[in-house]
């Protein structure tokens, strides 16, 4: 018999306490081991979900940071969503760009740096009036009609009312945050 047979019978005829305390590589039995990392990885799971919900881009809520856009006479506002990337445009203003018309249901303005792409990822609920960076290009895209997502598109926030983008045209823009 070895000497762990001998200490703690025969494995088969063990109690689970005797199992549990039978001393592994590190002093743990494995089944001792299993048990604790269950334990550790159950505790850890709805914190690691609640952290990658906060992150996915079509879960993203409103905050209360409001942005002004003006161009050709006529102002927008903007509600910016909670995101790495939203608040890194944010950091940038005010900005004096150039607005201009792309695909026939946006408007893009190009930024003078690229944003944190932290934000990242598939969203399903795209509609007209969402505020949009395009990290590929690092532009802004402002949609006032229909559109789908595309890879790089990163949602940063949503227009209260989207009816001066549909002006066509290349004008200078203001974008400042409201306070």
């Amino acid at each position: 018999m070895s000497k762990r047979q001998s200490q703690f019978g025969d494995a088969a005829t063990m109690s689970v306490s005797e199992t549990l305390s039978a001393p592994g590589a590190h002093g743990f039995s494995p089944l001792r081991r299993s048990i604790l990392g269950a334990i550790l990885v159950t505790a850890t799971m709805p914190w690691l979900a609640f952290a990658q919900q906060k992150n996915d881009p079509a879960s993203q809520e409103p905050t209360d940071m409001k942005i002004r856009m003006m161009f050709n006479g006529q102002s927008l506002t903007a509600m910016l969503y909670d995101n790495p990337s939203a608040r890194d445009f944010a950091s940038m203003l005010p900005l004096e760009l150039t607005i201009e018309n792309y695909a026939g249901n946006e408007k893009i303005a190009y930024l003078p740096r690229k944003l944190t792409e932290d934000a990242s990822g598939p969203f399903g609920n795209e509609a007209p009036g969402d505020l949009c960076y395009f990290s590929p290009w690092g532009n802004l895209a402002m949609f006032y009609a229909g559109y789908s997502y595309s890879g790089g598109l990163i949602r940063l926030g949503r227009f209260d009312d989207f009816e001066p983008l549909l002006v066509r045209g290349t004008f200078p823009l203001t974008i400042e945050r409201i306070v």
